[in-house]
């Protein structure tokens, strides 16, 4: 079963890197902060920027948890109110070093920041 996901991930990954509006720019981890952020600061967009930010945030940590992260990684995310907990590792994470971590892809973000903020005990 992880070698199908794996040769899927793969497939889906080498379609999309040929189509060339998507493969010239990454999604940075200050373009994901934006969202997390805002989802506390602005009445009006706060809901929809919530989404964004914890729709990322689960999706990551669900494919985590699909490929056995606990296992291979080390990386043990929260049971309870998992998205808030990992939005909030996130911002914490990204503003320990602002300017250097905001130009990361999101993806490398949100690995470092589960690495750090949820080690199996």
């Amino acid at each position: 079963m992880r070698a199908a996901l794996i040769i899927a991930s793969m497939t889906v990954a080498g379609a999309i890197s040929s189509l060339p509006a998507l493969s010239q720019s990454v999604y940075t981890a200050g373009e994901l902060l934006s969202p997390c952020q805002e989802s506390d600061n602005d009445a009006r967009w706060g809901d929809a920027a919530e989404t964004e930010c914890e729709q990322y945030l689960m999706g990551f940590v669900g494919a985590l948890r699909l490929v056995g992260a606990k296992a291979d990684l080390g990386i043990c995310a929260p049971e309870l109110n998992t998205a808030d907990e990992v939005r909030w590792a996130f911002m914490r994470w990204v503003h320990a070093s602002y300017t250097e971590r905001t130009r990361l892809p999101a993806s490398d973000a949100v690995m470092a920041t589960l690495q750090e903020g949820f080690p199996c005990q």
